[in-house]
């Protein structure tokens, strides 16, 4: 019987192939951090639990992205870079953020109102004076609510036009 000794060149080969697919394995996405990807094992749909981003068009992404600098402390961070339009990413805390694309002879929609769409945040009651200074430095409209509520709260009209509103942090969830 022949016995075939391993040729040190092809034997590193191997172990270099080998090192190489281990590697490659290790980044491999497991189940559990595909989950939010899979379907759910369960008959019943988890809810999703956070908001990744907002993307929100603009015919002047510096003045936007400074009004919300501005008035809400939301710092650029980097975007990627295969967008071919200009574009600014900003931080809004807690992992999420907005996106501000410019887009050509963008008009807000007429459905931009309290019982319309709009965009809601909490923020300490505290802070709201200040804010409210801050928003109408830099050219939002205040305007009152239509309807009366348990909490504090007002809106606000971005130079775009989009419609904001800031909720007492501290309220108590409605019955």
């Amino acid at each position: 019987m022949a016995i075939i000794q391993p040729n040190p060149t092809s034997f590193m080969d191997v172990v270099s192939s080998f090192s190489s697919a281990y590697a490659r394995i290790q980044h491999l996405p497991t189940r559990s951090s595909l989950s939010h990807w899979l379907p759910s094992m369960s008959a019943r749909a988890e809810p999703l639990t956070r908001l990744h981003h907002l993307t929100l068009a603009t015919q002047d992404v510096v003045r936007s992205r400074e009004f919300f600098r501005n008035t809400l402390g939301w710092q650029q961070i980097p975007r990627p870079g295969n967008i071919d339009i200009e574009a600014a990413w900003l931080d809004i805390g807690d992992g999420q953020q907005l996106h501000l694309l410019h887009t050509q002879n963008f008009q807000p929609s007429p459905f931009e109102a309290e019982f319309g769409r709009h965009f809601a945040f909490n923020y300490p009651i505290i802070e709201f004076a200040a804010l409210k200074e801050r928003l109408v430095a830099n050219g939002a409209e205040l305007i009152d609510p239509i309807r009366e509520t348990p909490f504090e709260r007002f809106f606000f009209k971005d130079p775009n036009g989009y419609i904001f509103e800031v909720v007492d942090a501290a309220r108590m969830p409605e019955e």
